[in-house]
């Protein structure tokens, strides 16, 4: 099994992938939310490859310290990736304000919780509405499922402290 689907299946109630927030945490971050496209990549009912990214936005390039990405990960990785949308799910939610919660999820020690009503903020309201159809959920439901299982997720996805490497993802485990 993948990365993704361990990480997803450790941190989504009941590790069910079809679950609408499962649906919802994969399209942050296998899906083209986050770089510029004229319209997103259509969710799957569960996680699947990743498509190819766009190079994020300058200004999530770099994030603030002290998150930062490896200097190997490219910035336009190959869709068999999930760099990408990883960093670009991080870099989002650190721009937005959540830097000191986002750096204990991808660090070590305990995840500091994120309250729903920060997270909607950090997200913006153009990818909510987008989560919102493609789930079926409330925005508010969604931001309620999101701030509990999405500290997980993340933590899951970096377990060296950082945004994992090509070469992280080839290792055998």
């Amino acid at each position: 099994m993948g990365m993704f689907d361990d990480a997803m299946k450790n941190s989504v109630p009941g590790g069910n992938l079809a679950t609408p927030i499962a649906v919802a945490v994969g399209a942050l971050i296998l899906g083209k939310l986050f770089g510029g496209g004229s319209s997103p990549a259509p969710a799957p009912a569960a996680p699947a490859p990743a498509a190819p990214y766009p190079a994020p936005p300058a200004q999530y390039q770099t994030p603030p310290a002290p998150w930062s990405a490896p200097a190997s990960v490219p910035a336009n990785p190959p869709n068999s990736s999930i760099i990408g949308g990883l960093s670009d799910l991080i870099g989002k939610l650190t721009a937005g304000g959540a830097a000191p919660q986002v750096n204990s999820w991808v660090g070590p020690g305990q995840n500091e919780p994120i309250h729903p009503g920060q997270l909607g903020g950090a997200l913006g309201g153009g990818i909510l509405d987008e989560l919102s159809k493609r789930t079926g959920m409330s925005q508010q439901e969604l931001l309620n499922q999101l701030a509990a299982v999405l500290p997980q997720v993340i933590n899951n996805l970096t377990p060296k402290g950082r945004v994992p490497t090509l070469a992280d993802l080839e290792e055998p485990k």
